[in-house]
């Protein structure tokens, strides 16, 4: 199974090929967070990543026939030291030609700064979703696949009031993905004319969050927004906020959204939770995507794993179009291979790309997750898919809708 294998790969950061007699290799880097606050989220997040890893490598390989491998590097998600290491790692002794990571973004902001754009290592975060990526001084070298927060704030803050949820009590982790989401969550919510009756940072991975609930639940809202992480102060926080009966209806984010938390606090306690995450639009790469996971024991709908399977076959088109597996001129050629012009690539369409690539042909890959215009940034626009929690388990409500203000606002951030 190929769950059992992430794990395994991931405790021992090797390298793996997916086919045994490759005369050389082509290394494309993991950075996850396979420990710490989103380690649920992690595997099915890699297992993406590998299935199109897979399929490169069944369809001939990348170059003169080299095998993808895929180093993974452990960041914790938090901690900028070990996301620093992990990367270093990566660059300066796996000698990766491309990272497809890191997650958190913090573990990207500090990847980047600290090893990859030094070493001139393009990468490609399939989910940090903090404003802050966009502001990394990186040479045009960190993209990501995952629309910015100022967009999916915007759309929690839109479901909520279509909902009629006008108040709301907000905690926050205090690092660059909580105070970026909460930001534009509270900037929306209240533009829209909602009130937050209470907005409080809290640290992660603390045993007790009971002061901050006091605070929180001293307003008299029932409502509780968490933007944080479901394998740690998330899910603290919900068990205690649910344990001093402090609040009727919980609220979160993409970093919430795992079957983890219900499993930790109770399927009746959550049952109604309501969530956002980001999603991928009903375009033809999404159903191949998803008949090809399923096929291979890959989660189609798991958080993450279709912008990390985008990621990771983005960065094989780029190898290819670059013609070489060295860094220097990369992210130029990602740039070629995501955007118009071109002949169209769909999920799993590896011979045919290569195909094309050798004989000239412009291509423009339409992925798993949506098309990757990717800005001047290496943002790009998405969507954002309403979640709620029933009979013990995150299912999806469809799509969040932007008015065509928002819509083009949303692409605006993105840009």
């Amino acid at each position: 199974m190929m769950k059992k294998r992430v794990l395994a790969m991931a405790v021992a950061a090797s390298s793996v090929a997916f086919t045994g007699m490759a005369q050389a290799e082509v290394k494309i880097g993991f950075l996850g967070g396979f420990t710490g606050g989103i380690e649920s989220l992690t595997p099915p997040i890699f297992d993406g990543a590998q299935l199109a890893a897979q399929q490169i490598n069944e369809q001939g390989g990348v170059l003169d026939g080299e095998d993808i491998v895929m180093p993974t590097g452990d960041t914790t998600c938090s901690d900028a030291s070990a996301a620093s290491n992990a990367a270093d790692r990566m660059v300066n002794t796996e000698n990766v030609t491309a990272i497809v990571g890191a997650l958190c973004t913090g573990a990207t902001v500090a990847a980047a700064n600290n090893a990859a754009v030094p070493g001139g290592v393009t990468m490609v975060s399939p989910a940090s979703t903090a404003p802050a990526v966009s502001d990394i001084d990186d040479n045009d070298l960190v993209f990501r696949t995952v629309p910015s927060d100022a967009f999916q704030g915007r759309m929690l803050a839109k479901l909520l009031m279509d909902k009629g949820i006008e108040e709301v009590a907000v905690t926050y982790v205090n690092n660059d993905y909580g105070s970026g989401l909460a930001e534009a969550f509270t900037t929306a919510f209240e533009e829209n004319g909602g009130t937050v009756a209470a907005n409080l940072p809290h640290e992660d991975n603390r045993a007790d969050y009971r002061a901050e609930l006091g605070q929180l639940s001293s307003t008299g809202v029932p409502n509780l927004v968490v933007l944080a992480y479901a394998d740690t102060s998330g899910q603290t926080v919900m068990r205690q906020a649910y344990e001093g009966g402090m609040f009727t209806q919980y609220i979160g984010a993409d970093g919430m959204v795992g079957d983890s938390l219900v499993e930790a606090i109770g399927a009746d306690v959550l049952e109604g939770m309501i969530a956002t995450r980001p999603g991928s639009p009903d375009l033809p790469g999404t159903e191949i995507f998803n008949e090809a996971a399923k096929a291979a024991d890959v989660d189609p709908s798991a958080v993450f794993a279709a912008q990390a399977y985008d990621a990771a076959f983005l960065l094989g088109l780029a190898i290819e179009q670059n013609g070489n597996a060295e860094r220097e001129g990369l992210s130029e050629a990602l740039r070629s291979v995501a955007s118009a012009p071109g002949e169209v690539i769909l999920p799993g369409e590896w011979e045919k790309a290569k195909e094309l690539i050798a004989a000239g042909t412009e291509i423009n890959y339409e992925g798993a997750s949506g098309t990757h215009e990717f800005d001047e940034k290496g943002d790009v626009p998405g969507v954002v898919v309403e979640m709620t929690v029933e009979d013990g388990s995150f299912v999806s409500k469809g799509f969040v809708n932007a008015d065509e203000e928002e819509s083009e606002s949303s692409e605006g951030d993105a840009e």
